[in-house]
């Protein structure tokens, strides 16, 4: 996987590459759309062109006049009114950039129109969802589209899931070649999660059934590596030892991560012949254990119904979010315990508030490797190790985002 970085001004001009714009930030008027806006204000390669998009025009320029106090280049901001629901408004846009970043979510209600454009007209595209569904769901219907037309449609470029993705895939470069490999990745993290996580979630436990439908049917459609096989580690609760410093509980964390990380797997060789991945978030106590399960549990069940479905998505207003004080406090430490010929490694991968502040810097960094970065040139509905790897590795360390080797034997 590549790494090379290109200056706007170095990259090879192509007829998608002729477009007005390098990035439109779509959702910018939201609380994660305005983070990322921010970040690319501030770090965003020189002779970046991009644009801010919504369906408000007045919400927009209101983001633009904040954005244009701390950074004065922003004041002629290119601001295009879009509404999810409008496709043709969506394939505008679209057709005037060369990525699409969208926080628009729960993405299952509102993020296909836009897929759907850009996977016609051939625009790269990365969302922060972590919904199972929707994940399978654009695979399904755009990934042949988008193979034809060259558009990178790349889902889960936030917490969910780019952190264990790519650290899964860090971890497996410290390991043999050709080995069977198992790799287990274990969070602990502090901080606020966000509004449109739990809507999200919620909304993604009321259709569990569905969901597990789509699953089904892209495992029928999805052609698996010939001769290579791509599986769990079969999680279970645990007292776990290995992992930190600090001796806890192993709870299975049902999320879209270990879905992204065995795909990644399955397009790439390099992960083995036969590769096992689980996913846990460490927990200190067992009464914790047993508060966190039985919430997950509760939540679960809550979803299946239109008025508790309601009251949970009361909890917290998706456009919402903490103050920067909160989110300055917030942390993040995955590490993952990885085995396969003989040798094991430990590796882990931090950062700051990932609710948030992490968030939308990877968000940020991952529209950028693709506008800039030299990356393999085929489309279709990717991961994101798959489409950028070390190039996306390589830059989120320079943003501060830590990968290391803890201890290898």
């Amino acid at each position: 996987m590549a790494t090379t970085k290109k200056s706007p001004a170095a990259a090879k001009v192509t007829a998608r590459d002729r477009s007005p714009y390098d990035i439109v930030v779509f959702g910018a008027t939201g609380f994660t759309g305005e983070l990322t806006a921010e970040y690319l204000a501030q770090h965003g390669d020189k002779g970046l062109r991009w644009a801010l998009a919504g369906r408000n025009p007045a919400k927009l320029e209101a983001v633009r006049a904040r954005l244009a106090k701390r950074f004065p280049a922003c004041k002629n901001l290119a601001l295009l009114t879009a509404d999810a629901s409008d496709p043709a408004a969506l394939a505008e846009v679209a057709r005037a950039t060369r990525v699409v970043i969208t926080t628009v979510g729960p993405y299952l209600k509102y993020g296909e129109p836009l897929v759907a454009a850009c996977a016609a007209a051939g625009t790269d595209y990365v969302d922060l969802t972590g919904e199972p569904e929707f994940v399978d769901q654009m695979w399904l219907r755009y990934h042949q589209q988008a193979r034809k037309t060259g558009a990178r449609i790349i889902s889960c470029c936030g917490f969910d899931s780019i952190p264990h993705d790519l650290g899964a895939w860090f971890t497996v470069k410290q390991l043999p070649e050709n080995e069977a490999l198992k790799v287990e990745g274990f969070v602990r993290a502090g901080g606020e999660f966000s509004g449109g996580t739990l809507h999200s979630a919620v909304n993604a436990m009321s259709r569990i059934r569905q969901s597990l439908g789509v699953a089904k049917e892209r495992r029928e459609k999805d052609v698996r590596p010939a001769g290579r096989r791509i599986g769990s580690t079969g999680e279970r609760i645990r007292y776990e030892r290995t992992a930190f410093d600090k001796s806890g509980w192993a709870v299975p964390m049902p999320t879209i991560d270990p879905q992204v990380v065995r795909h990644s797997a399955a397009a790439n060789a390099r992960y083995g012949p036969d590769f096992r991945y689980g996913h846990y978030v460490m927990v200190k106590q067992l009464p914790t254990v047993v508060a966190l399960v039985a919430g997950v549990g509760a939540m679960l069940v809550g979803a299946q119904f239109k008025p508790t479905r309601e009251l949970l998505l009361k909890i917290k207003s998706a456009g919402d979010g903490p103050s920067e004080e909160t989110r300055a406090k917030a942390w993040f430490k995955v590490r993952f315990v990885g085995t396969g010929g003989g040798k094991q490694v430990v590796t882990e991968v931090s950062g700051g508030d990932p609710g948030y502040g992490e968030t939308s810097k990877m968000l940020a960094e991952s529209a950028l490797c693709l506008a800039f970065d030299t990356l393999p040139a085929a489309g279709g509905v990717l991961t994101p190790a798959q489409s950028m790897g070390d190039a996306l590795i390589s830059r989120l360390q320079h943003a501060g985002i830590e990968f290391k080797v803890i201890s290898a034997s």
